[in-house]
């Protein structure tokens, strides 16, 4: 059992008589608005478990997380509120298909609706602000362009493209419906493998309906119909602000040597990638390496 009550108040949302699609797009455009896609546990030294009960818990107390984490909130919620929901395996790729298909490094949720099915996905690291039609075609939400078509290596799966200023190239999934336990072993190797971006480099971001803002390490970037703009922050406290103040972040749990201690690494990170005087460095989603970005 959630707290169906508590969810909904933290997004804003009012409880929906009947599970409508005005109602989903409400819930899908709350949720991605308002809790966070971060992964400042694992930087933290934190473990974290997956389950849907357990993630609920952490957006009440101010908290996101990772697909895991947000998917299997959000799929419980739907669940609650009389929506078909299924989960499946997932996994972010490069331009050219995996032949291997999906490698379980994402969960994916589809909701059926009306005779239709939907992507509904708000672990998808600044990509979609509302669900998009299990339905070829191309598809604009605010300043970002999306692609949908069917997988060309898994039979039934369906390939979701990003628009190109994303933070990753496309995510594949699998039609098969599976269990959110499924995750659990991918989960605890992008939570503490030293290979893991999650590990290697915090991240914080929030969709809106015009753009998308970003932190990585200690990088602000937004994107809008605008541009990009970034600046680079200097000192803990105005990190700390950008995380309560932008990512609607709650971080009371932390105690100040805890504070201190993530803003060294974070720092000292950020340091050693200027003292190598590289233009670029690698972009992580999932944990995967996906595309170029200034840091």
């Amino acid at each position: 059992m959630i707290d169906v009550d508590g969810y909904l108040a933290v997004l804003g949302v009012a409880r929906p008589a009947t599970p409508t699609a005005e109602a989903l797009w409400a819930l899908h455009r709350a949720q991605v608005e308002r809790v966070a896609y971060e992964t400042l546990d694992n930087q933290l030294g934190r473990s974290t478990g997956i389950g849907a009960a357990e993630s609920v818990a952490r957006i009440l107390r101010g908290r996101g997380g990772y697909c895991f984490h947000l998917n299997g909130a959000f799929a419980a919620l739907l669940t609650a509120l009389g929506y078909d929901v299924t989960l499946h395996r997932a996994g972010v790729q490069d331009e050219v298909e995996d032949p291997e298909g999906p490698g379980g490094d994402h969960l994916a949720l589809t909701v059926g609706l009306d005779g239709e099915r939907w992507l509904v996905d708000t672990g998808l690291a600044g990509g979609m602000y509302e669900p998009l039609p299990l339905r070829e075609g191309t598809y604009t939400q605010g300043p970002f362009t999306y692609m949908m078509a069917p997988s060309v290596v898994v039979p039934g799966g369906w390939r979701f493209t990003h628009d190109p200023r994303g933070a990753f190239t496309a995510m594949v999934f699998a039609p098969e419906p599976v269990e959110l336990s499924s995750f659990a072993a991918e989960h605890q190797r992008l939570s503490t493998s030293p290979e893991s971006g999650f590990v290697r480099v915090l991240q914080a971001q929030l969709r809106d309906a015009k753009g998308v803002d970003m932190l990585r390490g200690c990088v602000l970037r937004r994107i809008d119909a605008e541009g990009a703009y970034e600046r680079t922050i200097d000192s803990s406290d105005d990190w700390y602000d950008v995380l309560a103040d932008v990512f609607h972040l709650n971080l009371t749990d932390v105690d100040a040597p805890a504070r201190a201690a993530l803003w060294r690494r974070v720092h000292t990170a950020h340091q050693e990638w200027e003292a190598a005087e590289q233009p670029e460095t690698t972009l992580w989603r999932d944990g995967r390496l996906t595309s170029s970005c200034p840091l």
